[in-house]
């Protein structure tokens, strides 16, 4: 059985600040719920390799299932401590790859192209992609073989304009994802600020906030159980 490829950040301050942020939890541990209850297993990738430090404010919202997969020990040692490097990963061992969010992961998941050619390799073996929040940083910069942007034309969504500002981190950010995401022609789709949305358009699944993330995996377990490999 193939696995998912979980990507979380390195960056524990916002640029030019002592603020901390850090992987959002919940947008790994709640996606991790949910596929390890259908048999699923994952690894862990981050830009550099090893340490994925934690965005403060996201440990406001724990719940028990988020509690269960803090306290793994797996997730722990391979998920927050040793994470793997992008050169140590087999794309052709992954059915799919996930993008977590996190504000840091608009400083090193855009223009890292390691990453990049994972997540269109696994694309290109029938594989998918997916992210939640501010993990779609990671999909805007990554390019087909005829160098197109591989969102142009796709329905996806993301952290929102209005839910930046809500958050107060507009002046924080080194760009924005929605708009960001428009200037490559993808077609942006949002919902109300912080509620549950997910879409899919063919193999992208993307989710548009932190409450969004057993809805994407949901979307993609739904693929998943319809598909030959598993």
């Amino acid at each position: 059985m193939k696995k998912v490829l979980v990507v979380e950040t390195n960056i524990q301050k916002y640029a030019g600040t002592n603020e901390a942020t850090g992987l959002w939890l919940g947008e790994s541990a709640e996606f991790l719920d949910e596929v390890y209850q259908q048999g699923i297993d994952v690894d862990f990738v981050s830009p550099l390799g090893g340490f994925v430090p934690l965005d403060p404010r996201s440990m406001k919202y724990i719940d028990q299932a988020i509690m269960n997969i803090y306290l793994e020990e797996n997730f722990i040692q391979n998920g927050l401590i040793q994470t793997k490097k992008p050169a140590e990963v087999n794309p052709n061992d992954y059915h799919a790859i996930y993008f977590t969010g996190g504000h840091g992961v608009m400083w090193d998941f855009p223009d890292n192209k390691e990453l990049q050619e994972l997540a269109l390799a696994i694309y290109e073996n029938n594989g998918y992609i997916l992210s939640v929040c501010h993990g779609i940083a990671g999909l805007l910069n990554i390019k087909d073989r005829e160098g197109s942007f591989l969102i142009s034309g796709k329905k996806i969504t993301g952290f929102t304009k209005t839910e930046e500002f809500l958050g107060g981190k507009m002046n924080k950010v080194p760009f924005f994802n929605q708009t960001a995401a428009k200037e490559r022609n993808a077609q942006f789709k949002k919902r109300r600020f912080y509620k549950a949305f997910a879409l899919k358009d063919g193999r992208i699944i993307t989710g548009q906030n932190p409450f969004s993330v057993r809805a994407v995996a949901k979307l993609y377990l739904e693929e998943v159980q319809s598909c030959k490999q598993f």
